[in-house]
């Protein structure tokens, strides 16, 4: 798992305000299978980083790859 994308993740909740278990709910998984995904011992499937760039108000390409550069 890429460590910048963990990170990415982390730091996108936490700023969205949510817990962990918060974010889990939403995507209807249990907490331990998404806190998995911020230590980076497994990774989601395109279906749940779409969910997450919903749920955490972030581009796919930020929360992979974090902030872009200004144009």
């Amino acid at each position: 798992m890429d460590k910048k994308f963990c990170i990415n993740l982390k730091n996108a909740r936490k700023f969205s305000g949510l817990t962990q278990k918060d974010v889990a709910r939403h995507l209807g998984v249990v907490e331990s299978c998404y806190a998995n995904w911020e230590q980076g011992r497994t990774e989601p499937n395109i279906e749940a980083l779409r969910q997450l760039s919903h749920i955490l108000d972030i581009s796919l390409d930020e929360l992979i790859n974090g902030e872009t550069d200004p144009l």
